[in-house]
């Protein structure tokens, strides 16, 4: 399947990142409406209550500042995941979001961990490096914009911010690096060229050397008659 039949647009490339979006700021508008806390749903690392986060925890938050800053990369990255990388699509959003929430299970310190923010670096880290590794260029160029509009991320998956997860963002990086190597063959890959023969390429053999071309040319000679008149002598 060529690079053309891969891009096709799809109404789902928009739905389910909407859908997603949606999802967050329901169930956040639902603790804000009825006066819920569902932190106690976050992963809360080598504790076996706490693996119930690793489904969880990404549909809660912690505030709107939160919720907000989340959801537009969200957004963004899960679209340029339906877009660009259909056919895995829903393996990297399940298996990297499973991997992601046990990896901070086992890593993290001994605090409930929330939000959508893992699944967001787990997208950030899989556009980002599998377009580099498949060297197409559409794909390259769309791990450039990655950069360009969530490099600054990068920081965040150290300890330099009391209260955030870091954890959790180290974890969705490292699953993100991991699947796109897993995938590096699916999909759509490094286009390679064919060139098609010329006239000018009949002209040397395989080892480049030149073949002079051989003319034949049929010359027809026509024949000449001559018809004599005798003067007659006076």
């Amino acid at each position: 399947m060529n690079t053309d039949q891969h891009l096709k647009f799809s109404p789902s490339i928009f739905t389910l990142p909407l859908l997603f979006v949606f999802a967050i700021w329901f169930i956040y508008w639902l603790e804000i409406k009825f006066g819920w806390n569902f932190n106690k749903f976050g992963v809360f690392p080598r504790n076996f209550s706490g693996l119930k986060g690793v489904f969880f925890s990404p549909f809660i938050h912690s505030d709107t500042k939160h919720l907000f800053n989340n959801s537009v990369p969200l957004f963004v990255l899960s679209a340029c995941l339906f877009y660009f990388y259909k056919e895995m699509s829903f393996k990297v959003l399940i298996y990297g979001g499973i991997i992601t929430g046990l990896l901070t299970w086992i890593i993290a310190r001994e605090s409930y961990h929330i939000g959508a923010s893992g699944i967001v670096y787990l997208l950030f880290s899989f556009v980002l490096f599998s377009g580099i590794i498949k060297k197409n260029y559409r794909l390259v160029a769309v791990s450039f914009i990655t950069i360009f509009l969530y490099g600054s991320m990068i920081w965040y998956v150290f300890p330099i911010k009391e209260g955030m997860s870091w954890e959790g963002h180290l974890s969705g990086l490292l699953t993100g690096f991991a699947l796109a190597l897993f995938y590096r063959k699916k999909g759509i890959v490094q286009e390679k060229f064919e060139f098609s023969q010329t006239a000018f390429d009949t002209m040397f053999d395989d080892e480049g050397n030149y073949i002079p071309p051989v003319l034949e040319e049929e010359i027809e000679l026509q024949e000449i008659k001559y018809n004599y008149i005798y003067k007659e002598e006076e």
